[in-house]
Parts: structure tokens; sequence; C-alpha cells
């Protein structure tokens, strides 16, 4: 017995193909193997072990090697076909009408070498094209169905965060509590898995820190690391207990059905500093700013500059985002299916917004010894700027 109640809408499948279709006509590329899990998911509305072959004209085909029932219970494609061996791939092209193409469009960003040399082979040396920038751009603006699931999202990050308060306290470890909010979240109907499409980039649920281990820098690209369980892990919540008068950061992604909220706040037992205060509402004043400046049409790099300037003003630039060789460029990113999609609100990037992107907006400070302020709620890009999906306050919540 699958569940069904949350397939993909056939509709909407039906439309992101022909959106890639009209791309590789425009192109002039012959087919395009899908094989990416996000992008097949996607695509066809299942994660199942497949291969989706898109030809520029025709109708596409899933080539399903496990679990072939599932893939059919939950995708509306068409022609879903059973698959042993890739290599029956042109045997069951030629079967439904294909002759194996001369340009075979493939996710070369993510795409591992040994497999990729294993598709040349088996299509017999066609030119492989990189397909990844598009298929991104394509996902970057979401539908009115998409956005709904995000805001869903959004709207269980909420409850969780109003979890927190509830179950605070002082000298439990930032695991202890992470065990117990991720509980919660799961209770809530949490998938569990938060992806990146970025290669070496994971996580699990997102990060939590207090005090001083807030500013403790790692790997990932963030403005925030944590010192992990371990050095194995190298980020997130580790053993250090939390105290009074000191920032608890809560940055969790919300995943519902496949589609992500990426959710900061601030909480406090007892009241935290005065400047750390001030600089808290100092980021909620550049995310008002941004929120209004954010529409159709600007390019994103400059949603970055325009922060920076402004913590600039503000008197925080040396903290803004990270500190030192530890900083990242960015103020934001582009997020659905993956943490890390397209426009990312960073120095140099010349994309333009437009209506129907989603975007999270995370501008944080650093202070080295103390910990992290700041905020981050997942929008939607529209013609007035950037809509909240989530109505958690943004202020540090005292308790």
């Amino acid at each position: 017995m699958y569940q069904t109640d949350l397939n993909t809408p056939k509709v909407e499948l039906e439309k992101r193909i022909f959106n890639f279709q009209k791309y590789l006509k425009k192109e002039n590329i012959e087919a395009a193997l899908i094989l990416q899990r996000t992008d097949l998911f996607y695509f066809t509305g299942t994660i199942q072990q497949a291969h989706l072959y898109v030809p520029a004209h025709g109708d596409p085909l899933l080539l399903v090697r496990k679990s072939f029932d599932r893939a059919r219970a939950e995708s509306s494609i068409e022609k879903i076909l059973q698959l042993d061996r890739s290599s029956d791939i042109p045997i069951i092209l030629k079967a439904n009408g294909h002759a194996l193409p001369a340009t075979l469009g493939m996710e070369l960003d993510v795409l591992p070498t040994n497999l990729f040399f294993n598709y040349q082979s088996i299509f017999e040396n066609p030119e492989v094209v990189d397909i990844s920038q598009a298929i991104r751009l394509i996902r970057a603006v979401k539908s009115p169905y998409e956005i709904d699931m995000m805001r869903r999202a959004a709207e269980l990050s909420d409850q969780v965060a109003d979890w927190v308060p509830k179950i605070l306290c002082e000298g439990m470890t930032e695991l202890e509590l992470a065990g117990k909010i991720e509980a919660e979240a799961r209770r809530l109907g949490h998938q569990g898995v938060v992806r990146m499409r970025l290669w070496g980039s994971e996580m699990f649920y997102g990060h939590l820190m207090s005090g001083p281990a807030g500013a403790v820098p790692s790997f990932l690209s963030s403005p925030t690391g944590g010192t992990g369980a371990s050095p194995a892990v190298a980020q997130g919540p580790g053993f250090k207990t939390i105290q009074r008068h000191e920032p608890v950061l809560v940055d969790y992604v919300f995943a519902y059905n496949g589609y992500l909220s990426d959710h900061a706040r601030i909480f406090s037992l007892g009241s935290l500093p005065e400047e750390l205060m001030d600089a808290h509402a100092a980021m909620l004043e550049i995310e008002q700013m941004i929120k209004k400046l954010a529409k159709p049409g600007v390019k994103s790099g400059e949603m970055f500059q325009r922060a920076f300037e402004k913590a600039k003003v503000l008197g925080y630039a040396d903290h803004f985002m990270g500190v030192g060789p530890e900083r990242i460029r960015f103020v934001g990113h582009g997020i659905g299916l993956e943490v890390d999609e397209f426009p990312f609100l960073a120095a140099g990037q010349q994309l333009e917004l437009q209506a129907g992107m989603t975007i999270a907006l995370e501008p944080k400070l650093i202070f080295p010894g103390k910990g992290v302020v700041g905020i981050e709620n997942t929008h939607v890009v529209t013609d007035d700027g950037l809509d909240q999906l989530g109505q958690f306050p943004g202020e540090v919540l005292v308790s």
C-alpha cells in the first residue's frame, strides 16, 4: 500500500516537462537523461531508482529499476517501463520509436565521472552537454502548487519554533535540546531528509548552537558552523551546555512533501546583553529593507550589496555574515526541494529575480566569544517585494 494523497498533480509534471522540452528544442539538444534524485522527483513525482529520458519531441520515458510498482503509484508519467540493466536503454528506446540521440543532456554538476563514461558508452558516444543550469533555472520559479507546499512547510516551522521555549532549560546540552526539537518536528511530519545539491554538502535538520558555540566556523557555506557532535560532522549542535543570558540559535529547515522552509530564531533564558539585543534589532531592520527591495527585475547580487552597505551604516560590517576570512558573501539563497537553489543573494550574482522565486533571507551577525544573532525566513518574490511565508515573531524570545 503506497501513500498517494501527496502525489504531485499530473498537470504540474506536464508543465515542467513542457518547459524543459522548450529548452531542449531551443538549444538543439535531442534528448536528456535525468538521474539526480531531486530532479527526478521534480519532473516525475517519484524518487525511485530510475532514469527519466526526455526527448526534445515526444513523450518522456521513465525507466525504473526499483521499485517499479511504487513508481507507477507515485508518478503520473504516461510511459513508465521496467529497466533491468542500464545497458538495455538503447533497446527500450528503439522499441518506443526513439533513435539514439546525437546530443544528450545530462546533469554534469552532480553526475559521477564513472557514470558519465558508462552512459557515454551505452548511448554510443553522443555529444554530452550540461543541462544542470537549465534545470535549476526552471526549478527556481515556483508554481502556485509549490508555493502552497512551502507555505505549509513554513507553518510547520512556526510550530517548531513555538515548541522551543517550552523545553529550553539551563544546563541541557545543545544536542539534548536538538533531539527534543527534532522529535517534535518528526511528530509534525518532517520528512527527515534535508537535501542539498552542492557536492560534499549535507545537513541534518539544521543548526542549533548557543553562546560562543554559535561563532564557531565550519566548512559549510553558511554564516554559522557550530562544534557538532564530533569532527566527523563538524557542524550543528554539540555537547556544550546552555547557559542563561546567551543567544540560542535554532536555525532549522522543515521539510514537507519534499519542499523546504528555512527558519531561524534567537531564544534566550533571561535577557541578553544590550549589545546583542541591539545587533539583533539591526538584522531585523536589514530584513525589512531587503523584503521591500527584492522585486522582479532586480539583480540578486545587488541585494547582498545593499544589505552589506546597511550593516556598515549600522556599525556591524565587521560581523555581518561572519568574521574575517570565515565571512560568507551572501545574505540569502533560493530554496525549494533543495536548500541551495537559485537565486543566490550573493556578491557578484547577476541573475534577475522573478515573481515566483522563493528565497531564504538570513541576515546574521557573528560575535566571536559571544555567539550569533539574526533572523531567517522563507519568502516568495512578488511584484511588491518578498512575501514572508511564516508568521512567527522575529524578535529575541526571552523566557
